[in-house]
């Protein structure tokens, strides 16, 4: 059903915004998940309701006319007073939430994310969940286009205002090389920097922090392979290729490989990131909060106790905040 014109819709005011912070009405409908007529036609009512031209469309990105740019402010300040009646509404009785969109890092996917959602479910039983995972940055892309609710994320080291944080892990970077390659007896750097390192990719956040840690010791390794899969980089480990450096949860992630590898804390300087989780600012009330308990305990039971017993160095190098 396509709205009358004349009439201000809320749809409408998202589509716009939507529209001009993508730059063109195909990306904004891919945002959106409405197809590219249905998003035309919502901004030509808009633009008749309030009587004047909002976009150029023909420009390469469209383009705000000046009227566009003025109304855009007033728009953002729409959209965001009905988050927030949104937010209220739901707070007043969790139960009735009737929507939750969850983005999680690869990493969580197969262990963590199952016991979250079973967990949400049973909390939230009205409620329809959307997941998407992905790499940290698209994922901070997301949740500040307001198409996801609530991330769980690397941080990067950007300063927001309009994010809460609350911080789940905390995990260091350890050593992965093949089986009995490592004379534990040795040294264990020195054996390292005499054979090749299977790299992970510095396309990606996680990939440049490895390699800037590296490059402020003067380290020069050498390297042949740069892989953005934990699953590639350790079936290349297990074959004897080489040695990588990742994080636990990458272990975890890819464990199907332990038994043909050998696990060793940094023999450099330590380095670690944290995981956290991440909301718009006052968006959801205490939602975030719970949401974040909820991740603690599972990430004590999936990732952190099964990963110290393994290998009992972890317990400093992995826990929850």
């Amino acid at each position: 059903m396509v709205d009358s014109p004349g009439r201000i819709t809320l749809w409408g005011v998202e589509v716009f915004v939507a529209t001009a912070e993508e730059g063109s009405i195909s990306a904004a409908a891919r945002r959106l998940g409405a197809s590219p007529s249905a998003v035309s036609q919502q901004l030509t009512n808009l633009e008749n309701a309030l009587g004047a031209t909002l976009l150029s469309r023909n420009a390469r990105p469209v383009a705000l006319t000046p009227a566009g740019d003025l109304f855009r402010r007033r728009a953002s300040v729409m959209l965001n007073e009905a988050a927030l009646a949104r937010a209220e509404l739901a707070m007043a009785d969790m139960a009735q939430l009737t929507r939750f969109r969850l983005g999680m890092i690869e990493d969580f996917e197969a262990d963590v994310t199952p016991a979250l959602l079973t967990h949400l479910a049973a909390e939230l039983p009205q409620c329809q969940f959307q997941l998407d995972t992905g790499a940290s940055h698209t994922l901070f892309d997301q949740l500040e286009a307001r198409a996801l609710d609530v991330i769980v994320a690397a941080e990067m080291g950007a300063e927001t205002d309009w994010v809460e944080v609350h911080p789940l892990l905390e995990e260091g970077f350890v050593v992965a090389a093949p089986k009995g390659m490592i004379d534990h007896s040795g040294d264990l750097a020195a054996q390292l920097q005499a054979r090749p390192l299977v790299q992970y990719t510095t396309r990606h956040h996680m990939g440049r922090l490895l390699a800037a840690h590296l490059a402020r010791q003067n380290l020069q390794l050498d390297h042949r392979f740069e892989l953005d899969s934990y699953h590639a980089i350790l079936a290349l480990v297990a074959e004897g290729v080489g040695w990588t450096i990742l994080t636990p949860l990458a272990l975890h992630r890819a464990r199907r490989f332990a038994r043909d590898l050998d696990v060793f804390e940094l023999p450099f300087a330590p380095l670690s990131r944290r995981i956290s989780l991440f909301a718009r600012r006052d968006s959801l009330q205490d939602m975030p909060a719970q949401v974040a308990g909820a991740m603690r305990d599972i990430l004590q039971r999936q990732i952190i106790a099964p990963n110290v017993a393994a290998h009992p160095f972890m317990h400093d190098v992995l826990a929850a905040i």
